[in-house]
């Protein structure tokens, strides 16, 4: 299988409800060409550079997936189809990938994100202790520049 990067500029007007049935639509493809959804990310909308459509401004969304050339193809067909998608661009991340383990990765990386905010939630208490004034011992070396500062009576 290879893998896959889709960037998709969705029209900024469009309901959430729409957003999430032309997402919806694209994962079917995705399944229905057997090939294997990885993860959604979602950008939000943007300023674009140029105007598409008439539009100053775009929904962002990134799609990773597994696959064959088959399904880049019929995705690329529906975003040609549906004129809620402004643009898109598919660029292969990886020739021979295993999409088994690449999602194993992405839960182990979920985990370990979870563990560290599970972790730094339990942190304030003892970040208040630590931020109490702590007296400061003198070392060895400012008691003998203190003696020698000094003056004898």
């Amino acid at each position: 299988m290879r893998r896959y990067e889709t960037i998709v500029i969705l029209d900024p007007d469009l309901p959430e409800e729409g957003r999430t049935s032309l997402l919806t639509r694209v994962k079917e493809i995705i399944v229905q060409q057997e090939g294997v959804f990885i993860q959604e990310d979602s950008w939000g909308v943007k300023k674009l550079a140029y105007s598409i459509k008439k539009k100053p401004r775009g929904y962002y969304v990134r799609l990773d997936y597994c696959g064959m050339g088959k399904v880049v193809d019929e995705m690329e067909r529906f975003f040609r189809i549906d004129d809620r998608a402004l643009k898109y661009l598919t660029v292969q991340l990886d020739s021979d990938a295993d999409a088994e383990k690449i999602l194993a990765e992405i839960a182990a990386a979920q985990a370990q994100q979870a563990a560290q905010a599970a972790a730094s939630a339990q942190e304030p208490s003892s970040e208040s202790e630590a931020q109490a004034p702590q007296p400061v011992p003198e070392t060895a070396a400012e008691s003998d520049q203190n003696e020698e500062t000094t003056p004898e009576s």
